[in-house]
């Protein structure tokens, strides 16, 4: 099996528009779609995030993500200030691991999300 890419991921939600609204509005992913009602904001240059209400396919809500998905930005610092300025909660200071430097918070669900920098070369 040859993988291309990651075309996307599914973060379950209970509330579309409120959930639309975090990661449009508050966090600033451009949107790149809305078909079906599934919205979907990009994530980069090649992965896109789609808002999942389970109950629109038959399922239930067993969220939330309990793995962060990793926000890669220029620089935490900047956008964690940039996220709180507009109510982002976080859940402890900035972790600096010696290798990157992360900053995690959730979204109206509860799913996890962090910031992420690497700093040091990859060996």
């Amino acid at each position: 099996m040859i993988v291309e890419r990651t075309d996307f991921i599914a973060v379950p939600v209970t509330d579309i528009q409120r959930s639309k609204r975090f990661y449009g509005e508050t966090l600033g992913l451009p949107s790149v779609g809305d078909g079906g009602g599934w919205p979907e904001f990009q994530l980069g240059e090649n992965v896109s995030l789609y808002l999942i209400d389970p109950t629109n396919i038959g399922q239930t809500f067993q969220g939330p993500h309990t793995a962060h998905i990793a926000l890669r930005v220029p620089g935490v610092d900047d956008a964690r200030r940039e996220l709180e300025s507009r109510g982002v909660e976080f859940d402890r200071e900035t972790l600096d691991t010696g290798v990157c430097h992360m900053a995690f918070f959730k979204d109206p669900d509860g799913n996890q999300l962090m910031l992420h920098r690497r700093y040091a070369p990859r060996d």
